[in-house]
C-alpha cells in the first residue's frame, strides 16, 4: 500500500470565536437575496456563456478612454456585514460607474425583475464608490451589451451619495437577520464538528489510510487520487474526514460529486448514518436532482404565464426558503414538500438552497459543466470548497461528453416545413450549408482537424433568428423548435472551445433516394484544460474509486495537478473469497440465442438449488433477458425472480435495487 504521512481525522483544533464575527457576503449575492421579485422567467434566456460575457466586457472596455478603470475592486461595512465586489468600470473623467450586461435577444422584452436586480447590484457598487473616492454624488449607467450585434445600449441615472448610502443601508437591513442565522449555524456546526466521532465502532481494514489521506489534503489543500476497493466504506472513509478538516480549514462547503443516481443514494445514506451517530448535528445535507426529474408542470414553460409555480416565485421564495431549512436535511423528496407547501418550483428551490447547504450531493455536471451552478457559487462567493469525486474512472467519459456536442439533420430537415417565417429561411441557409458540408465527402464517417466556420457562422445567424422569434412570441412555444434552438446553442458555445484537443467528424447516411443526411460533432478528447481549474479552484479535491489505474492516464486527461498525492489501499479481501466459473459450452451468440436459453436457465436453476440466496444475473439486451426469464418463470416456479424493465424511472430503479439485500 502507498500512502502518506499518518494523520489522525479526530485530532482537529477547535473553532474559535472569541470575538464578534463577521459575514462576508458578494454584491450580487446580496442583490439576489434582497432584490429578486415577481416570477422566475426563463423567456430570456439562455443567457451568454461566461466565455461571451468576457469578450463582452473586453470589448466594452476597449471602446472607453484612457481614464476607464475596469473591473473596480471594491468594499464596504455595516453593522456585521462586510459587502464585496469588482464593478464593471469607472470613468473617473466622467464620473461614471458602468454595470456591463450581456445579453442576446431583444432588449425590449428583458424582464422588468432582471433590470430592477441590475439597478439594485450597481447602487450597491455607487455607494462603495462614493464612500471610497469620497464622491458627493455619482452617474451610475447600466451597459447592455449585445453579443451577437456588439451593440451598447446605455441606461443612466444620477445619484447622490446620500441616497445611494441609504438604499445600500436598506439591503444591508434586509439581509442581515439572515447572515446573523447563517453565523449563528456555522459557530454551532464547527464546534459539534470538532468533537464529531467515527459512526461505526472501528474503522475497516484499509478504511483510516483512505481517511487520512483525505484528511490531510484537506488539511494541506491539495488534491489526492485514492485507488481503494469496492467494500472498505468509501463513502463514509471520504466524507467523515472531510467533515472533521472543515473547522480548521475554514470549509464554507462540501461538494459529494457523482455519476449515477446510485451514486447519490450511497453517500444520503452515509451522511444518514454520521447524522444518527450525531444526534446533535444540525447539518444541512442537499440533494441536487435534474430538472427532468423535479419537474411539476412538464408541458407548461418555465415563465409565470405558463406554469403557476414560476408565478411570483421570487416572492414567496423568502418564505419557502426559510421553512426549507427548518430541517438540515434536504433530500429531494424534503424539497419537494417545502417547494409545494409555497407553491414554488421544487427544482428552482432547490438551486437557490445549493447557496446555503454544507454538503451537497450532485451530478458531477454540476461542477463540471460549462455553466456549472455549484462551481459558479463558489467563485462568486469565494468559498472554500473541498470536492469529493465518486466512482472517478467514470470523469473521463462523462467530461468529454460535457464539452462535446452533437446536431443531427433530420431534426432540421423536419422543422423547415412548418417554421414561421422568417425563421424558415433562417433554418433553410443553414441546411444548405450542412449539405456543402457532407457534399464531398464519400466515406460514411470521417473525422476533421478543424471546426466548420462557415457553417457555424451560418448556426450562430440562426440562433439569433430563433432566439429573437421567441422573444417576440413568447406564448408560441414550439418544443421540437425550442429543443433544436437549445441544441444549436451548445453545438455553437463548444465550437468556441475548439483547438487541437478536439476533433470534428461528420456521419452520413443514406434518407431514400438521391437524399443524403448527417450528424455533426465536435468532441473533445482531452478536457483536462477545463477540468484542472476546477480541481485546483478548490481547498481541496479527492478523486475515489475502485479503479483509477493507469494513475497517470486519468491524472493526464483529467489535468491534475502536479503535486497530486496518490494512495493505493490494499483489498481487505481475501482471494478465496472470489469465486470465478466460467461456462464456455454455451454460445450466446446472436445466432446460437435460441438454442442458449434451455442451458442458461437450468444453469441458474442448479446454482440457486446448490446455494440458495440473492444473485444478479446480466444479460446483452433486454429481449434476451426476458426470453430467459419467461422460461424460468415456467420451468422453476419456486424460484423468485425480479426483473429489470425497459425505460425503469429513477424510483423504480431505486425500488429494483433495494430488493437486492442480505437479509
Amino acid at each position: 500500500m502507498t500512502s502518506q504521512t499518518s494523520v489522525n481525522p479526530d485530532q482537529t483544533p477547535a473553532f474559535a470565536s472569541d470575538s464578534p464575527r463577521r459575514y462576508v457576503v458578494a454584491v450580487r449575492a446580496l442583490c439576489e437575496f434582497t432584490a429578486k421579485v415577481g416570477d422566475l422567467d426563463l423567456r430570456f434566456t439562455p443567457s451568454p456563456t461566461a466565455q461571451e460575457g468576457i469578450a463582452g466586457h473586453r470589448t466594452v472596455a476597449s471602446r472607453r478612454g484612457a481614464d476607464y478603470q475596469a473591473e473596480l475592486s471594491l468594499t464596504g461595512d455595516y453593522r456585521e456585514l462586510t459587502v464585496r465586489g469588482r464593478a464593471d468600470g469607472y470613468d473617473a473623467a466622467r464620473n461614471q460607474l458602468e454595470e456591463v450586461k450581456t445579453y442576446r435577444g431583444e432588449l425590449d422584452v428583458m424582464p422588468d425583475n432582471h433590470r430592477q436586480l441590475h439597478w439594485a447590484q450597481v447602487k450597491v457598487y455607487g455607494w462603495l464608490l462614493c464612500q471610497r473616492l469620497q464622491l458627493e454624488d455619482v452617474t451610475l449607467a447600466l451597459v447592455y451589451f449585445n453579443i451577437v450585434s456588439e451593440q451598447e445600449t446605455l441606461i443612466r441615472e444620477h445619484f447622490s451619495a446620500a441616497t445611494l448610502q441609504q438604499f445600500f443601508e436598506q439591503q444591508c437591513t434586509i439581509f442581515l437577520g439572515w447572515a446573523r442565522q447563517e453565523l449563528a449555524h456555522t459557530q454551532a456546526l464547527h464546534a459539534t464538528l470538532t468533537t464529531l466521532k467515527f459512526p461505526h465502532p472501528a474503522f475497516r481494514t484499509g478504511q483510516r489510510a483512505l481517511a487520512e489521506s483525505v484528511y490531510k489534503a484537506a488539511s494541506t489543500g491539495c488534491c489526492l487520487m485514492a485507488q481503494a476497493p469496492t467494500g472498505i466504506g468509501k463513502t463514509v472513509g471520504t466524507l467523515f474526514p472531510l467533515l472533521k478538516a472543515a473547522p480548521g480549514q475554514q470549509l464554507d462547503r462540501i461538494f459529494f460529486l457523482t455519476a449515477k443516481t446510485p451514486g447519490r443514494r450511497l453517500a444520503l445514506d452515509a451522511l444518514q448514518v454520521i447524522n444518527r451517530s450525531a444526534p446533535e448535528l444540525r447539518l444541512r445535507v442537499l440533494e441536487l436532482v435534474a430538472r427532468d426529474k423535479t419537474c411539476e408542470y412538464p408541458d407548461k414553460a418555465c415563465n409565470g404565464d405558463s406554469c403557476p409555480l414560476a408565478n411570483g416565485f421570487y416572492d414567496r421564495l423568502p418564505a419557502a426558503r426559510s421553512a426549507a431549512l427548518q430541517s438540515p436535511w434536504l433530500d429531494q423528496a424534503s424539497v419537494r414538500e417545502a417547494a409545494l407547501l409555497h407553491q414554488v418550483c421544487p427544482y428552482y428551490l432547490s438551486q437557490e438552497l445549493a447557496r446555503w447547504a454544507d454538503v451537497v450531493i450532485a451530478d458531477y455536471n454540476y461542477y463540471f459543466d460549462l455553466s456549472a451552478l455549484l462551481f459558479g457559487l463558489g467563485q462568486l462567493n469565494q468559498w472554500r470548497v473541498a470536492v469529493l469525486v465518486d466512482e472517478a474512472h467514470n470523469m473521463v467519459e462523462r467530461t468529454r461528453q460535457m464539452y462535446s456536442a452533437s446536431l443531427d439533420q433530420s431534426q432540421l430537415k423536419a422543422l423547415i416545413p412548418t417554421a414561421p417565417e422568417p425563421v424558415k429561411k433562417a433554418l433553410q441557409r443553414l441546411d444548405r450549408q450542412w449539405n456543402a458540408l457532407h457534399k464531398a465527402q464519400l466515406a460514411a464517417y470521417q473525422a476533421y482537424p478543424a471546426a466548420p466556420d462557415k457553417f457555424i457562422n451560418s448556426l450562430n445567424l440562426c440562433i439569433s433568428t430563433l432566439g429573437d422569434h421567441f422573444n417576440e412570441h413568447p406564448q408560441a412555444v414550439d418544443g421540437t423548435l425550442q429543443g433544436f434552438y437549445l441544441e444549436a446553442i451548445g453545438f455553437a458555445r463548444i465550437a468556441e472551445l475548439f483547438d487541437e484537443h478536439f476533433i470534428f467528424d461528420i456521419s452520413r447516411r443514406e434518407a431514400g433516394g438521391k437524399r443524403v443526411l448527417s450528424r455533426l460533432s465536435l468532441r473533445n478528447v482531452v478536457p483536462a484544460r477545463f477540468i484542472r481549474p476546477r480541481l485546483t479552484a478548490a481547498r481541496s479535491s479527492v478523486l475515489f474509486s475502485a479503479t483509477l489505474s493507469p494513475r497517470h492516464y486519468y491524472a493526464d486527461l483529467l489535468g491534475l495537478p502536479a503535486n497530486t498525492a496518490w494512495i493505493d489501499v490494499e483489498s481487505p479481501f481475501h482471494h478465496d473469497q472470489l469465486d470465478v466459473r466460467i461456462i464456455s459450452r454455451i454460445s450466446t451468440r446472436f445466432t446460437h440465442r435460441q438454442a442458449s436459453l434451455a442451458p442458461i436457465v437450468e444453469l441458474l436453476a442448479e446454482q440457486f438449488e446448490a446455494r440458495p440466496g440473492n444473485y444478479l444475473a446480466f444479460f446483452s439486451s433486454f429481449d434476451y433477458l426476458q426470453q430467459v426469464a419467461e422460461l424460468m418463470a415456467r420451468t422453476h416456479p419456486h424460484i423468485t425472480l425480479w426483473q429489470q424493465a425497459r425505460g425503469m424511472g429513477e424510483a423504480d430503479r431505486h425500488a429494483f435495487l433495494e430488493r437486492f439485500t442480505l437479509s
